[in-house]
């Protein structure tokens, strides 16, 4: 068998200049491919569907960070870039077992699918004023900018009760926080502002609870258990931080995929296909989080002919996962709204950490982008497809911008 030390290592492009032929590599690889993340950090990449559902629910890989070997010998700095992915603080996204049930009860009490639905009316709102802000000449507009990314955040920002002045100063916080350019000098106060910018938040509920789900987050209880407010602030970041990147790399990632598959817009415009069709398989095509981190390994975890030795450090690569032959086919390579294992990818994870937000960003998505085609139907990229750039983010599939022409 293959071990740590044995096998040669694909290192993520910190750029993410080329992630479809990365996620090919990393795919072609095996199910399990040994990876360095950016700044030089050895982990290992389940990524192929059938391996990576496995190991999602096998409990010998567990979220403390305290049973990564590297972090134990102090080979992971405080101010590596991507840190706050890897040690967030305590919430359902970094414990395990009882305490991961514990608070998983406990969000769930808080964010109900009632909760999610009465999100409807809101959602509906933004999605026509953002529209009615674009330009009606049909001229060119950064669709990102404009439209794909004010929705999640002010839907995530509603959700949680977070003041919208706070806006502009999260979106730089969390350009910084999932970025591999953050300078190191600049990661610690990151995480710092962001964690006092969500305390800020709980304290103002406590105070003033409202209808909202920080409030009902503070409310939440089980035989008289409480989240703690180290629980609830790292809760609330989590679920900004990811409520509003999942959804906004949906959105974009579904016009570009419209737009480079004209069959497939036809489809659905001409209601042959439904939208929900389009969002699934964008979320399997075009997955919105291209790695997620990280597990530990606190045994030797066979996997195929490769062992994650006891103590290495395991990412899920989506990206790769995506399109899986073994799971969707010969044409999983291929944009299809058509494909009758549209619903079987695994985009919002799998198990007991499965995504609990993922209601929020189909139902988003599934109100934003009907109403985007039907008010311009013709809509069209104002560049090549091949011009399209991805941040320099390796858990995101997230571009820069996305010009669009119009077309009213």
């Amino acid at each position: 068998m293959t071990t740590g030390t044995e096998a040669p290592r694909i290192a993520l492009d910190p750029f993410v200049t080329d992630l479809d032929a990365e996620s090919a590599a990393l795919r072609a690889a095996g199910p399990l491919a040994a990876v360095e993340l950016p700044g030089g950090v050895p982990v290992w990449a389940v990524t192929h569907h059938a391996e990576a559902k496995a190991l999602l629910t096998d409990p010998r890989l567990v979220k403390d960070i305290n049973v990564w070997g590297a972090w134990r010998r102090g080979e992971i700095p405080a101010d590596w870039p991507l840190i706050g992915l890897a040690n967030p603080g305590r919430s359902m996204l970094t414990v395990d077992g009882a305490d991961h049930r514990r608070l998983r009860t406990l969000v769930a009490q808080a964010l109900t699918p009632r909760r999610v639905e009465r999100m409807r009316e809101r959602i509906e709102k933004l999605t026509q004023d953002l529209l009615d802000a674009l330009p009606s000449d049909g001229g060119t507009v950064d669709l990102k900018a404009a439209f794909a990314y004010p929705l999640p955040m002010y839907v995530i920002a509603d959700l949680m009760g977070i003041d919208e002045g706070l806006l502009p100063r999260l979106k730089v916080l969390f350009e910084k926080f999932f970025s591999t350019q953050t300078p190191p000098e600049e990661v610690v106060a990151t995480l710092t502002e962001l964690a006092q910018i969500m305390a800020q938040t709980v304290s103002a509920k406590r105070a003033a609870p409202g209808d909202d789900l920080t409030s009902a987050l503070i409310l939440a209880s089980e035989d008289g258990d409480h989240l703690t407010d180290e629980e609830i602030v790292s809760t609330l970041q989590l679920m900004v931080a990811a409520g509003h990147e999942t959804t906004i790399s949906l959105i974009v990632n579904a016009v570009v995929n419209l737009s480079t598959h004209p069959e497939q817009r036809a489809l659905v415009l001409s209601g042959r296909a439904d939208w929900s069709a389009v969002i699934e398989e964008t979320l399997r095509y075009s997955t919105p989080t291209s790695h997620v981190l990280i597990r530990f390994a606190t045994e030797d975890v066979p996997v195929g002919d490769t062992v994650i030795p006891a103590g290495d450090a395991l990412i899920v690569s989506y990206g790769a996962i995506g399109r899986d032959e073994g799971a969707h086919g010969p044409t999983a390579g291929e944009f299809d709204i058509t494909r009758d294992t549209r619903n079987r990818h695994i985009s919002f994870g799998h198990g007991p950490h499965v995504c609990p937000g993922a209601a929020l960003s189909r139902l988003e998505a599934g109100v934003a982008l009907p109403a985007l085609y039907a008010r311009f139907p013709g809509l069209e990229l104002a560049v090549p497809a091949t011009e399209l750039r991805n941040k320099p983010v390796v858990t995101q599939n997230d571009l820069f911008e996305l010009p669009v022409r119009l077309n009213p």
